[in-house]
């Protein structure tokens, strides 16, 4: 599949299970992918859950492994929160897109870094997760579906507003199974 072909995308400071996933689709849909991975036992599995068309690196060797890439930039970055995404925004092209990973956006931080960028063409947005089935999490309340989520799932939102909403800037999307709707 080469939905995302000729696309390079960085993959920083979210979630580990949800950074890897969304890591994931993008090298299956054929993009060049760069993750921030914190640990080196975490760095070895995303590698071979990645191959050869993704970069795993240390979160303080990101701006090293930009500067040695042809054109010094990226289409697509998916980060954490803002603190982790500002540092960057000098390597995210114009036109690309920006998507906020991390369960607490703040809706009007988003709007601003939303309103901040559209002048470059760059998208802004975030996916906000909630009963996110994780390794190791205790037994959680169920939303309103009646099940936690999955990783895959926040990434494939993620990767809509990355991609497909492509008129759609400063929006926060919940990925909850309904909790925020009650």
């Amino acid at each position: 599949m080469t939905k995302y072909a000729h696309t390079e995308a960085l993959v920083v400071g979210g979630t580990g299970a949800i950074g890897l996933a969304i890591a994931k689709r993008l090298v299956e849909g054929g993009a060049t992918v760069l993750l921030t991975v914190g640990t080196a036992e975490e760095r070895a599995h995303a590698a071979a859950e990645l191959g050869p068309s993704a970069g795993v690196l240390e979160p303080a060797g990101i701006e090293d492994a930009l500067a040695e890439r042809d054109g010094d930039g990226v289409d697509l970055l998916f980060a954490g929160a803002v603190p982790a995404a500002r540092p960057l925004l000098g390597h995210l092209r114009d036109g690309g897109a920006l998507v906020l990973t991390s369960p607490t956006p703040c809706p009007g931080t988003v709007r601003a870094l939303a309103a901040e960028l559209a002048g470059r063409g760059i998208r802004v947005n975030a996916v906000a997760p909630g009963c996110i089935e994780a390794p190791g999490s205790g037994a959680a309340p169920l939303p309103p579906l009646g099940r936690l989520g999955a990783a895959e799932e926040v990434a494939r939102a993620a990767l809509f507003l990355a991609t497909e909403a492509t008129f759609t800037t400063g929006a926060r999307l919940p990925v909850d199974g309904g909790l925020n709707t009650h």
